[in-house]
C-alpha cells in the first residue's frame, strides 16, 4: 500500500536534525475554496449539460463503482485496488472526501460528490455514468488498451475469473476470462465484452466464478516442475552458492492476496491476504494449504468489551515467536461497529484514523487466541532476539507500538515521525532500527529505555530492513531512489548503494547473511545480491507485483509473495 505516489511526502515531512517532530499537513485554506468554487461551478454545469447521474452506495457492484475507486484512490482516499464492490471500505472513504470538501457526509455518490471528485483530480468529463450509458459502448476485444478493459480486468476479477495483472490490456488471458464468464452465464461465447455481457457483468445475478461446481480455488498447483526433482532434507542443506542460480520450483495460486509470506521456523508458511480476502493462508514444506485462518474476531471476548460482536481485520505482516510457537499479526485496519474513521496510505496522526489490532495465532491450533490494540495502520512486526518484545511500526500514528510477550500488551509507545514501516532487532536484543519511510532515517531505538537516535540521511523513504546475523551490517531498500543501502553498525556508515530494479520492496537474508533477496515490484523481477560486494548475481521474472518475499534456511527455498494472487517457490 505504501506507494511511490507518496515519495514527495519524504521532503513534505522531512524532520530536522535538531526536531525529531514533524509539522502538521500544510493544505491551505485557499486551496479548499478554490476546490469548492470549482466544484460550485461544475454542478452548475452538470444541471444542464449531462443526463441524471445514477447515485452510487453501499451494496452496488459495477463497473460505475470501480470507476468511482479508481478516482477515490487517485485522489488519496482509497488505498486499495478497485474491485467494484461498494462495501464499508469505499463508503468511509466517500464519507471522508465529502468531509474534506465541504459536502454533507452521508457516503452516497450523487452529482455534487461526483462533481467535487472529479474537479480534484482535473476531470472535466465524467466517467462515471448511468449503466445503461456505460453498456451502449462500443464493445471490448482483444488487442484494446484503454481504462475500460482496465475496469473490466478488475470486474473479472472481483468475480473469480480473472487471475492476472490488471493491465487495461486486453490480451489473451483476458478474452480466456470472458468465454469462462460466458459459458457460465450461457451468453454468446465470443471472447467479445458487448452490450449483453456487459449488461450481464453488471446484474446483481450473475453466476459468480466461486459458485461454479468446478472451481477449486485453493488448491495449489504446480506450474514448473523439474522433473527428476531431488527433494533437500533439513540436514542436508548447504549455504546457497554465489554460482548456483535460482530454479522456479513450484507456484500456489488461488483465493489469495498476499501483502507478505513469512516462514516460522518449523516448518510453516503464512501467507497475509489483507482485506481483500480477510484470511491468512497457511502452507507446509510439501505446498499443501494446511489452513485457511478467517480474520474475523469477536473483540469482546479478548478483553474489549466496548467492542461487541464480529469484527474483520486486514493481515499485513507477521512475525514468530517462541521457535515458531505464535505468530504475531499485523491488521491495517478493523471492520465493524466503532471503526469508522480508517487510515489510509496519506495521513496524519491529527487526524485521529481508528488504531487496529495485533492477532496472536498459536501455530499448533492455528487459532487466533490473543487480540492486542496497538496504534493506526499498522504495518511492519518484528521480535526482538531474547522474544521479549513485538514491535509494530503504525504507519497513520506515526509511532511505534512496544508489546511486551508475557504480558500480551502494549507497554510503549514510541514517535518517530511521519510513516514507520521496516523493522529489525540487533542478535543482542539491544537496539531495533525501523524505516521511516517518510523521511532519508532510520531510526534507532534502544530497547533498554525506549530513547531514540538517528541514522541520518540514509536515503529517500526508506521500506524495509534486514540486519546480518552478526549485527555488522544493516541492508535497506530506498523506496524513493530505487536502490539497496548497505550500513555498517553501529556507526552508521553508508558502505554502498546499489539499484537491483524498479521499485525494490522485501527482501530477505540468507542464513549466513551472504546473500540478500529482493523483489522489484515495479518490474516483477526477484534479485539476487552477493553481500560482500554488492553485486546482482542474477535475477529472475515472477509474477505480477512481488511485494513479500521469505527463505527457508532448511531447504533453500526463497518464498515470493506476488499481490497479483501468486506465491512463487524458487530453490537456491
Amino acid at each position: 500500500m505504501d506507494t511511490l505516489a507518496y515519495l514527495h511526502l519524504a521532503e513534505t515531512y522531512e524532520t530536522s536534525t535538531t526536531d525529531e517532530s514533524s509539522p502538521e499537513i500544510p493544505w491551505t485554506k485557499n486551496q479548499s475554496s478554490a476546490l469548492m468554487l470549482v466544484a460550485s461551478f461544475a454542478m452548475g454545469s452538470l444541471n444542464w449539460c449531462l443526463p441524471t447521474v445514477a447515485a452510487l452506495k453501499k451494496g452496488h457492484r459495477n463497473p460505475q463503482v470501480a470507476s468511482l475507486q479508481q478516482k477515490l484512490r487517485a485522489s488519496g482516499y482509497f488505498p486499495q485496488v478497485a474491485t467494484g464492490y461498494f462495501g464499508s471500505v469505499t463508503e468511509a472513504a466517500v464519507k471522508r472526501f465529502q468531509q474534506a470538501n465541504g459536502l454533507k457526509a452521508d457516503g452516497i455518490v450523487g452529482a455534487a460528490t461526483l462533481a467535487a471528485l472529479e474537479s480534484s483530480i482535473g476531470v472535466s468529463e465524467s466517467s462515471i455514468t448511468d449503466p445503461q450509458i456505460a453498456t451502449s459502448k462500443s464493445s471490448l476485444k482483444q488487442g484494446d488498451i484503454s481504462d475500460r478493459v482496465m475496469s473490466l480486468q478488475e470486474k473479472l476479477q472481483a468475480d473469480g475469473y480473472y487471475q492476472g495483472a490488471i493491465t487495461g490490456n486486453f490480451d489473451a488471458a483476458t478474452q480466456a476470462a470472458v468465454i469462462q464468464f460466458q459459458q457460465a452465464n450461457r451468453l454468446v461465447v465470443d471472447g467479445i465484452v458487448g452490450p449483453q455481457t456487459s449488461s450481464v457483468l453488471a446484474s446483481s445475478t450473475r453466476k459468480l466464478a466461486a459458485s461454479l461446481p468446478q472451481k477449486t480455488t485453493l488448491e495449489p498447483f504446480l506450474t514448473q516442475q523439474p522433473q527428476n526433482q531431488v527433494k533437500i532434507s533439513p540436514q542436508s542443506a548447504a549455504p546457497p552458492s554465489p554460482s548456483q542460480k535460482m530454479r522456479l520450483i513450484k507456484t500456489i495460486s488461488g483465493k489469495i492476496s498476499p501483502k507478505s509470506v513469512v516462514y516460522s521456523g518449523n516448518g510453516l508458511f503464512f501467507a497475509q491476504n489483507m482485506m481483500y480476502n480477510h484470511t491468512i493462508t497457511v502452507y507446509d514444506r510439501n505446498y499443501e494449504l494446511v489452513k485457511v485462518i478467517p480474520d474475523e474476531v469477536d473483540l469482546s471476548k479478548y478483553g474489549h468489551s466496548r467492542f461487541k460482536g464480529k469484527y474483520r481485520g486486514a493481515p499485513v505482516e507477521a512475525s514468530f515467536s517462541h521457535n515458531g510457537k505464535y505468530a504475531w499479526i499485523s491488521n491495517y485496519q478493523m471492520y465493524g461497529p466503532g471503526f469508522n474513521n480508517p487510515g489510509s496510505d496519506k495521513c496524519h496522526p491529527s487526524q485521529k484514523t481508528d488504531k487496529s489490532f495485533l492477532y496472536r495465532i498459536n501455530t499448533e491450533t492455528l487459532k487466533i487466541d490473543r487480540v492486542i490494540p496497538v496504534g493506526s495502520v499498522p504495518k511492519f512486526v518484528a521480535t526482538s532476539t531474547d522474544e521479549n518484545l513485538i514491535l509494530v511500526s503504525n504507519w497513520c500514528s506515526w509511532d511505534l507500538s512496544v508489546v511486551d510477550i508475557n504480558q500480551n500488551q502494549e507497554i510503549k509507545r514510541i514517535k518517530l515521525g511521519p510513516y514507520p514501516r521496516g523493522i529489525v532487532v540487533d542478535p543482542a536484543s539491544e537496539t531495533a532500527y525501523v524505516a521511516v519511510m517518510g523521511s532519508y532515517n532510520i531510526a534507532k531505538v534502544n530497547l533498554r529505555d525506549f530513547s531514540v537516535q538517528w541514522l541520518r540521511n540514509i536515503g529517500s523513504s526508506p521500506r524495509h530492513l534486514n540486519i546480518d546475523p552478526a549485527g555488522k551490517y544493516l541492508y535497506a531498500s530506498l523506496n524513493g531512489e530505487g536502490k539497496i543501502a548497505k550500513i555498517s553498525l553501529p556507526q552508521g556508515n553508508l558502505v554502498k548503494k546499489i539499484a537491483t530494479g524498479n521499485a525494490p520492496r522485501s527482501m530477505v537474508l540468507s542464513a549466513n547473511g551472504q546473500t540478500l533477496y529482493v523483489v522489484n515490484y515495479g518490474e516483477d523481477t526477484v534479485s539476487k545480491v552477493r553481500t560482500s560486494d554488492m553485486k546482482v548475481l542474477q535475477k529472475v521474472k515472477v509474477e505480477p507485483d512481488p511485494i513479500g518475499i521469505t527463505y527457508d534456511p532448511q531447504t533453500r527455498e526463497v518464498w515470493v509473495a506476488c499481490y497479483s494472487g501468486n506465491i512463487m517457490i524458487f530453490q537456491d
